[in-house]
């Protein structure tokens, strides 16, 4: 049965889930290795995607359908790749902070992040300062991610990164920063390690921080 990673790249940026579904199965009855579906059909699709996202050549719409697409192929493969310890390249605590319930912005961004095979550990929304260290600790995170949309909102971000620095992660952990109305000023005068303007972007920086 011939098989194309190609293809399921493809059917996985259109969101094609049942493309997707067949693909997968025609690399396994291959015998194709379930880590090289994952990065080259998978992972390499959601690359696509978040490039093309950050160039306004899709919008949310087509990556919600992508990640979608992602997930279902994920769940496929996810029995395989626990046999043989998938290689996760980090893991990264995600929310939205304390007083803000907005979750658009985080879901695409933990979207994203997952896209890059990073382990995701969604705290959702109105999450505590407190809360994303605990988090940190327990699955031994390498990246917080905040996220606000309200300007009364942004102030628990300074929280945020005055827990890590007092805490055993000062040094360790890396706090990132994003949402509307946060500005790489804005992240400079909190302390906090990077701000980044878009989901694309985040999970790129959120990468390079795990590795």
């Amino acid at each position: 049965m011939s098989y194309n990673l190609e293809e399921l790249s493809q059917a996985l940026q259109k969101g094609r889930v049942p493309a997707v579904k067949e693909q997968i199965q025609k690399a396994l009855e291959a015998g194709v290795d379930p880590q090289e579906i994952l990065q080259e059909g998978l992972l390499a699709g959601m690359g696509v995607i978040g490039e093309k996202f950050k160039q306004n050549k899709v919008y949310i719409p087509e990556v919600m359908l992508a990640a979608r697409a992602m997930n279902t192929g994920l769940e496929l493969l996810k029995p395989l790749l626990a046999g043989q310890a998938a290689q996760e390249k980090g893991t990264v605590v995600i929310g939205t902070v304390k007083g803000d319930r907005h979750d658009i912005g985080k879901n695409l961004c933990k979207m994203m992040l997952e896209g890059k095979g990073l382990k995701v550990i969604d705290l959702g929304v109105d999450v505590p300062a407190a809360k994303y260290l605990d988090a940190a600790q327990q699955h031994g995170a390498a990246v917080i991610c905040c996220s606000a949309l309200l300007t009364t909102t942004m102030g628990e971000m300074r929280t945020v990164v005055q827990l890590v620095q007092q805490s055993p992660l000062a040094g360790k952990v890396r706090v990132m920063v994003g949402g509307a109305p946060v500005s790489q000023a804005f992240c400079d005068e909190i302390g906090a390690d990077r701000y980044t303007a878009d989901a694309a972007t985040c999970a790129e920086v959120a990468l390079s921080l795990c590795s």
